[in-house]
Parts: C-alpha cells; structure tokens; sequence
C-alpha cells in the first residue's frame, strides 16, 4: 500500500531518530537564540489604528512632534488645604529624581482637600515608561512617609509601566498555571508519566522556537504587546492536541496487539495525516487575518501560523522518533487506578460515547434538533453585540489600583472626554489662507508647529467621549466642519484622538470581517472537498462551526456585556466586546474546530472504506476517537479558561470564549450534532458528484497490519521492555 506523506515522515523520522530528534534541539535552539538576540519591534500608536486618525498620529510621528510623557499626581486630604506639605515634599523628590520637568505649582481642586501636581517626563514618550521608576520610588516613598493625606499617580509613562508589569506578569500565571494543568490532564488521560511529558514538552519547545522567530520576524511586521500570550495559548493548546491524537492511536494500536512497528506505522498513517489536514487547516484559516486591514491582526496570524506549523512539524517528526526510541517505555511512570484499559484497548471514555451515542443515532432527527436549538439559544445575545475599543477602566477593571487613581483624578479635576485632535499639514501652515482656516476653531485649542508646516487642533465633543452624542459630533466635524474650513487650501487635514480611533478601528473591522469570512469558509470547504471528496461533509463542516462560533459569541455578550455570571467567572460587565475580539474568536474557532472535525470524520471514513454500513461506521469512528477528542478538549479548555482569569478584559474575553465554544464543539457538536446529521443523511455523506470525481482519492484506511516481506522492507528497532 502507497504510504501517505504523513506516514512517510513517521517512518522515516523513526528510522533516523538521532538525525530528528537532534535536527529539532538545534532548530529550537538556535531560533530561540537568534529572536532572543534580535528582541521583538513593538507597533507604534500609528500602526495600532487606521483610517484617518492613524494618518494624523503618522503625521505627528513622522514630524517628531510626539508630546512628552505627561504625569499626575493627586494629594488628597481630610481637611482643607491639608495637602500642602506633603505637595511640596512630593514635588520636591519627583525633582531631585533628574527624570521629570515642567513640575507645575499644585492646583488647589474647588473642595480644597485635593490638589493635583502636574509634570512631564524627560525625553522621548515611547521610552518613558523604561525610565519612569525612579519617579514611581519617589513617590511612593514620600507618600508613605507622610499622615493624613492619600496619594495617587497617573499619567502615560506610570500607566505604560504597569501594564508591562501587569502583562509580564500575567504571563508567568498562564505559563505556571497553564503548563501544569495540561500535565495534570494527560496524567490522566495516558496514566503514564513518560506519555505524558511527550506532549507537553513537544508544545513547550514548539513554543520556544516560535517566539525566537517570531521576534526575528518583528523587525518587519512589527507586533502588538498582547502577540506572545496569543501565541503560547495557540501553541500549547494546538501542540498538546497534536501529539495526543497520534499518541492515543498508536497506544490503542498496541494494545490491540500489534507490534510496536505496526502501531506506529498505523499511526502515522491515520492519526498523523489527521494531523497534516488539520495544521494546514488551522495555518490556511489563521491566513485569512491578514484580509482583516489591521496590522493587529496580521502579527496575530504570522504569530499563530508560525506556532501552529513548528506544532505540526514537531508532532510529526520527533515525536514518532522519541516514540520509536521509547518504545515501551512510554507507558514508564505507570500511576495506579490511571492506566485502565479494556480488550482491544477500549476505554471508558468510549463506552460513554457508547452510551451517548445509542439515543442519538436511535432518534436522529429529535437529537439533531435539540442540539441545534440549544446553541441558537446560546448564540441568541450575540445579536445584540456591541463592540468598542476599551478604554482602561472597562480593560483593567474598576479595582484595579491604575482604575483607581484615573477614577480619583478625573473626579477631583473634571476634564470633560477626551477632545478630537484635528491635525493638518500644509505647504506653508503660515499662509494666508491657512491662517484664515484656522481661525474658524477660534473657540478650539490651536497650536501652530511653523517649522513643520504642520498644526493641531484641538476640538472638544459634546457627550461623555463614547455615546451617540460623541459620535454625532465626531461625524459633523469630519463630514462638515472640516471640509468646509480647509476647502481649496491643499492641506491634508484628519481628525484623531481617543473616540476617532476607536470609530475608524470598528469601521475597518465591519468591512475587513467580510472578506475574512469569505476566505476561511472557502478554505475550510475546499480542504474538507479534498480531504474527503464530498460536498455534503465540506458544507456541513462550516454550517457546525457557525453554530459553534454562534454560541461562543452569545455567551461572551451575555458575560462581558451584559454581566450574566461575570461575578461568579471573577469579572465584571463592561457593557461591551473587546472590538478585535470577534473577529480574531471566529478565525481561531474556525481552524481550531478542525482538530476535532477531521481527526473524527477520518475515523468514520476509515470505518466506512472498510465496508461498514454508515450508521456502524458512526459509531465505531466517534467511539474510537472519543477519548483522544475528550482529552484534546479538556486540555483546550483548561488552557484557554487559565487567560480567562487574567487581569486584562480582552484576554479574559478571549479565554471564556474560546474555553466554551471548544467545551460546545466538543460536546453538543461532536457528540450529538455531528452523529445525528451524519445519520440523517446516510450514504448521501460519501457521494462524489460527477462533476468532482476527477479529485484525488485519499485512502482513509489504516495500512496493513504486516508489512511485505523481503530485502526491501526496512526496519527499524523499537526497543521493547514488557
């Protein structure tokens, strides 16, 4: 029988273990070095947005007329003028720090028991927050040192600092947490303690090598500071997954006694070309992101396309080497009570999906429905979704210690919302017109930059900087009060600040998700086509993960906007979804969903290519693969719900999300929907229209079990120790 490609690799990375398993050290190794030597290109405030309001912060940038960092810090007391010593300390030791400037007197607020010290950091804004610690010190220092009175600091250079610091840390919990839980998990799922470090140091290293390249990579499209958590998510989850699928297989293969070769080669064979389908799947899915027009989302796609792909190569390269030199060492470790296996390798987690399955496919249209109305049920608040850009308070929570001294400042000194910043740029801004131009803001801030030829204007909006009110102005100031003032003077005006990014960054999302969509149901169409040369199982694949995705959105409205159990998943309701959330949950499910799709679907189609009747091949394909699949899930799961304790809303979004719509896909779709429709339609599942039949025949079946004999063959050792 013709090897498939995947179990080409399989067989030829066990016959050269040291080459694969050496090849990948030095791959990890030296990609880990040269990105750690390189370091990662962070995206500038310019690169973060579009439209028009990119375009004014690109003219700024591009001019060097970037504003220093700003700071403030609140002095607040019991009594009237209480504050005064301890601002005069306080400004005293932020001075004798040498990293500020422009120390302002304190401003007395109108209650007279607060005051505001307002002051700048030296040099370049963007690296402000690297320098502003000494200031951080001193202020606490003073602050502690004084009775009676209650500081806070905020300010760009002290809110960039602890969102590093808040990210970093971050980090670390989802690494200790995340890493130890999916440990746990395949503990349980193999009872071995070799079996299960296979996977988990395979998605490690995976990791490893993804953020050297990716780094390197940074230097051309740079990257936004979320990129690394949204990789190790993708990349431990994917690489766990993949190397559970092709470990349980052989593991099942042995235990129906064949040799160790032959599990291996059977292996790599069906479990392995699963996971060649899938990874291609997942890459192909995650490519459509850079249709999105947003820089975000393309370092989001090269950042899980890079993971995915070293996941995939890994699985199929040095895990059957490591397997293969193993042997049955792999079942090392043993954990009593934990490595229960019934004749033929059944697991209990197969007589469950037994159990599951026998009301299902008894009453498929019953089942078919209910599983279909529970997840439109689900998905039913997501029509109702509203996204925006989240300012810090709805991003860090309203306890958070940043939230806080915001909270205290703007209350104290209310400012108003954040005004529109007009920005315009002209052959000469000292003409004539233009000085006629700018006149027309004479009730605006107007600062001229002569030798840039450039100017900003600072325009206050009517509402609270985010309501309908913000919005009508923000559109009248755009569409005719800009127009009308610099019509005929050649100027290149755009209007940015705080509410026009936010707009035109959800503007460009509702046009950019259309052409995303497009791509990864075409994609996901076109590979189940190949994969399978049937059109029923490539629409009924998308139509399952709509569903999927559906629900996932639903639940995250009813969480995070409406606050429906936020408090019981410790977070709050912000009254809105992260705005690059739904995008990004509906790329990733859509690829992440085919783990399940194919590795199950391949299954029944090998039992069907065998000869069983559909129903028959159902059963034993879902079966079969119930234990790989539950585990796989639990596993996504657990990594997914340990970013939805984070501290940050959007990564708390993304876990709960992702978390429940694997849970649903896992569950409610694999186990009842997939099998109730498959057995509504029968043998209609495997028809290949005429018009298709010119595709490629793939053979889903196992090879088998002994391989022809004579000098040909080639064999490799497996050391075997029962």
């Amino acid at each position: 029988m013709r090897r498939n490609l995947a179990a080409r690799i399989g067989v030829w990375s066990a016959h050269h273990r040291k080459t694969a398993i050496i090849g990948w050290l030095l791959f990890v190794v030296l990609a880990t070095a040269v990105g750690g030597a390189s370091g990662m290109v962070e995206m500038s405030e310019s690169e973060q947005g579009t439209g028009d309001s990119a375009r004014a912060q690109e003219i700024l940038d591009d001019a060097g007329l970037g504003r220093p960092a700003g700071e403030l810090v609140l002095v607040s007391s019991a009594t009237a003028g209480g504050w005064q010593d301890a601002a005069r300390e306080l400004a005293a030791a932020i001075d004798k720090t040498g990293e500020a400037q422009r120390i302002e007197p304190p401003l007395a607020a109108k209650n007279g028991r607060d005051a505001l010290i307002r002051f700048e950091m030296k040099g370049d804004a963007k690296t402000a927050a690297d320098r502003v610690q000494p200031v951080l010190d001193a202020v606490r220092t003073t602050a502690k040192a004084q009775q009676g009175v209650e500081v806070h600091q905020f300010g760009q250079a002290s809110s960039e600092k602890w969102l590093g610091d808040l990210l970093s840390e971050d980090f670390r919990q989802a690494e200790f947490t995340a890493v130890p839980l999916a440990l746990g998990i395949l503990l349980v799922a193999f009872g071995a303690i070799v079996a299960a470090l296979l996977p988990v140091g395979l998605a490690l290293t995976a990791c490893m090598a993804a953020f050297g390249l990716l780094s390197l990579a940074s230097h051309q499209l740079h990257l936004f500071q979320s990129t690394y958590s949204v990789m190790f998510l993708m990349g431990l989850a994917v690489g766990v997954d993949y190397c559970l699928f092709y470990l349980r297989r052989e593991r099942d293969e042995r235990a129906a006694g064949h040799d160790a070769e032959t599990a291996l080669r059977i292996a790599a064979a069906t479990s392995g070309r699963a996971v060649l389908v899938s990874g291609v799947t997942v890459m192909l899915a995650m490519a459509g992101m850079f249709l999105s027009g947003l820089m975000l989302f393309k370092g989001f796609a090269l950042a899980t396309i890079l993971v995915v792909f070293i996941a995939m190569l890994g699985s199929m390269t040095v895990l059957p080497a490591m397997m293969a030199g193993l042997g049955d060492r792999i079942d090392a470790g043993r954990i009593p009570f934990l490595n229960r296996r019934g004749k033929k390798g059944a697991h209990e987690s197969g007589a469950v999906a037994g159990a599951v399955l026998r009301p299902v496919l008894a009453k498929p249209k019953l089942f078919a429905f209910a599983a279909v109305a529970v997840l439109l049920a689900l998905a039913a608040p997501a029509v109702g979704m509203k996204t925006e850009q989240l300012g810090m308070e709805k991003q860090f929570g309203s306890d958070a210690a940043l939230s806080v001294a915001y909270k205290k400042i703007t209350a104290a000194f209310p400012g108003g919302p954040e005004p529109a910043r007009v920005v315009v740029k002209a052959d000469s801004i000292d003409s004539a017109r233009m000085r006629g131009a700018l006149a027309t803001f004479d009730k605006s801030t107007v600062t001229v930059h002569k030798a840039q030829n450039i100017a900003e204007i600072e325009v206050v909006l009517a509402g609270n900087g985010t309501d309908t009110r913000s919005k009508d102005a923000l559109s009248d100031l755009r569409d005719k009060t800009v127009p009308a003032a610099f019509d005929g003077t050649g100027a290149q005006v755009y209007v940015g600040g705080e509410l026009a990014e936010s707009v035109d960054f959800n503007d460009q999302l509702k046009r950019g998700i259309v052409p995303v969509f497009v791509f990864i149901t075409a994609v996901t169409f076109l590979l189940m086509l190949l994969c399978f040369r049937s059109y029923v199982i490539a629409v009924t694949s998308i139509l399952l993960n709509l569903l999927s995705v559906g629900a996932a959105y639903g639940v995250m409205v009813g969480v995070f906007q409406h606050g429906w159990g936020a408090s019981a998943l410790g977070t709050e309701a912000v009254g809105a979804i992260e705005g690059w959330m739904p995008l990004f949950v509906l790329v990733v499910l859509f690829g992440l969903s085919m783990d399940y799709h194919v590795f199950v679907v391949s299954r029944i189609r090998e039992a069907r290519d065998r000869g069983t009747d559909t129903r028959a091949a159902i059963r034993e394909g879902i079966r079969r693969t119930a234990g790989a699949v539950t585990g796989a899930a639990v596993i996504m799961v657990a990594v997914f719900a340990v970013f939805g304790t984070l501290s940050m809303q959007d990564m708390q979004q993304m876990g709960v999300g992702l978390a429940v719509a694997v849970l649903l896909d896992a569950t409610i779709v694999r186990m009842v929907l997939l099998p109730s429709v498959m057995a509504l339609l029968g043998e209609r599942n495997w028809r290949t229209p005429r018009g298709l039949r010119w595709l490629p025949s793939l053979d889903h079946a196992a090879p088998p079990a002994a391989a022809p004999a004579g000098p040909a063959r080639q064999e490799f050792p497996v050391p075997s120790h029962r």
